[in-house]
């Protein structure tokens, strides 16, 4: 009976027939975002015109015309369509929520916690981008009922360390506040970090928010960290200045990112090979004659 019998090799399907034959509602299949943060260094008023003009860090925020989070203040972004890459969202998504085009924005991180939108489950990539705002009309899309630049300040208001079998956690709570001439809004983010057996990993919670939507405030936590790690290696700061600046010029947009103060001398030797002198000379009134200075084109960022 074995020799009659014949066995049935099953023929191996090609992709064109898998792919035929797949069912897309296999997997739950979540909703893609984009968020922007969007950083621009600004001059805040001074009545003293012998006083220089103080600069702070402003982010831009856009105000949600519809729910969830209705009258909220929320980074700009929208949902990536299905016939576009995350790249082409971003740029897509910025235009209309903001009327702001052709601007470098650096791909910063994917947000995918459950609950972090209560429509549905839904993946954030965020974007970052350092620009000059005197270049650009800011304009609120059809989604948004306003948008504007907040200042940006944050702070530590504690910070703990405790000790785990294999390593030890660092905790520290980061006191955000986000305001301008006509609103204002905060928030309260917890990072944490775990390092156990040479191996470290980094969350983040918000333990409260004020005035902000969804997660956004560890957003602009996260960035603003990324950002200060970026000033130095990279020509970031740059982007913010004309073509030609003083020497105090570019110290203040590092101090201002940075949020600390920099000595004179130790700052102008760490960017010596960044910039390069010209024979133009700023005069204004009430200062002394100050050296006009441009980047250095060849001068190669660290990777």
């Amino acid at each position: 009976m074995e020799n009659n019998e014949k066995r049935t090799k099953s023929v191996p399907q090609t992709e064109q027939q898998f792919l035929k034959e797949y069912d897309v509602n296999k997997y739950l299949r979540p909703s893609v975002s984009v968020d922007m943060l969007l950083f621009t260094v600004m001059e805040q008023k001074t009545e003293n015109y012998r006083k220089l003009a103080d600069k702070a860090l402003n982010i831009l925020l856009v105000k949600r015309s519809e729910h969830p989070f209705q009258g909220k203040w929320a980074l700009p972004g929208g949902f990536v369509s299905a016939d576009e890459s995350i790249d082409e969202a971003a740029i897509r998504v910025l235009k209309k929520e903001t009327n702001i085009s052709n601007v470098y924005l650096e791909q910063l991180y994917t947000w995918g916690d459950l609950g972090r939108d209560p429509r549905t489950r839904v993946i954030s990539c965020s974007y970052m981008a350092l620009i000059n705002s005197e270049l650009y009309q800011v304009q609120p899309g059809e989604d948004a009922e306003d948008a504007q630049w907040f200042r940006v300040e944050d702070k530590w208001t504690q910070k703990k360390t405790t000790a785990t079998e294999k390593g030890f956690i660092v905790e520290k709570w980061v006191e955000l506040r986000l305001g301008n001439e006509t609103d204002f809004a905060s928030a309260t983010v917890k990072v944490s970090k775990t390092v156990e057996q040479g191996i470290s990993s980094v969350s983040q919670e918000i333990v409260e928010s004020h005035n902000l939507a969804f997660d956004h405030a560890k957003m602009i936590v996260y960035a603003l960290e990324r950002l200060r790690n970026k000033v130095d290696y990279t020509d970031i700061a740059f982007h913010l200045l004309p073509e030609l600046f003083t020497l105090s010029d570019l110290q203040q947009v590092f101090e201002v990112i940075l949020g600390k103060e920099l000595l004179a001398a130790a700052f102008r030797r760490k960017i010596a090979d960044k910039v390069q002198e010209t024979n133009h000379i700023r005069r204004n009134a009430g200062h002394r004659p100050s050296k006009l200075y441009k980047y250095n084109p060849n001068w190669e960022p660290d990777q």
